[in-house]
């Protein structure tokens, strides 16, 4: 099922603009460094960058997390108020990251909002971002709601949008694979050359992923599911069900179980 962001890269080379320019021979590696990290050739915004990346960004204790919190207010998009970010969190194109209030970001997670045209990572109240986690862009989008729990080492991709709604429960390792699909049609020239299919992913409210999941391009789950750990999602998953396996398969529908808590 299409989420409605779909997109497909096929440029010469099969790739972005943005991945083109930094291969061009002819781009520094000054602004190449630039358009990877920081996503703009204005020294004031690289100041604030470097700032943050080398004299802030590694320091521990509560020192740490309070100069983290006034100077990341400065550098991404929009901070809100008593956000905790740990230590040596990195960011990329820091403009296209918003954070709201209440959020927590635990150490060595890695927030890239990469892109030429999108408008990046949206972290909603009170939401918790685990240790080792990745919010990668591909020139996508990621929308995370309120109150959603993701625990450490989980990776969510997007080239074009990923959302994750309200009070949804990652189990560690988890993978929302929202980067697409490469076009593999042709057997005369190499994969990487001939572009990308990207329909992205949508996870709804209340939805619980045990550890080890992993959602494929594409695929919608609907509110109050529950995925068993080690799920394969490659097709949409109905609201209040209960999925497993590889692929994952729907085992039963959540509201069978009658109030005593009895099948």
């Amino acid at each position: 099922m299409s989420t409605g962001g779909d997109k497909q890269y096929n440029t010469p080379e099969g790739r972005t603009l943005l991945q083109s320019a930094i291969s061009d021979a002819q781009t520094s590696a000054f602004k190449k460094y630039q358009l990877i990290n920081v996503g703009s050739f204005s020294l004031w915004e690289l100041f604030k960058y470097e700032i943050y990346t080398m004299l802030i960004a590694p320091l521990p204790g509560a020192v740490g997390y309070w100069l983290r919190k006034m100077v990341l207010s400065f550098v991404v998009g929009s901070c809100g108020r008593g956000v905790i970010i740990g230590r040596s969190v990195t960011i990329r194109h820091p403009r296209k990251i918003h954070i709201e209030s209440g959020v927590a970001i635990d150490d060595y997670a890695v927030l890239d909002a990469k892109g030429e045209d999108n408008n990046g990572i949206f972290v909603g109240e009170r939401t918790l971002v685990g240790r080792n986690t990745v919010l990668s862009c591909k020139n996508g989008d990621i929308h995370i709601g309120r109150n959603t729990n993701i625990a450490m080492g989980c990776f969510i991709q997007s080239g074009s949008k990923v959302s994750i709604g309200n009070k949804v429960l990652f189990g560690a390792y988890c993978y929302v694979i929202g980067g697409g699909d490469h076009v593999a049609t042709r057997t005369d020239i190499p994969i990487i050359d001939q572009g990308q299919t990207i329909k992205g992913v949508t996870i709804e409210d209340n939805v619980w992923l045990g550890a080890d999941v992993k959602v494929i391009d594409g695929v919608t789950v609907g509110r109050d599911s529950i995925l068993g750990a080690g799920a394969v999602v490659t097709q949409d998953v109905t609201e209040f069900s209960i999925a497993a396996g590889v692929p994952a398969r729907i085992i039963r529908d959540r509201r069978d179980v009658d109030r005593s808590g009895e099948s």
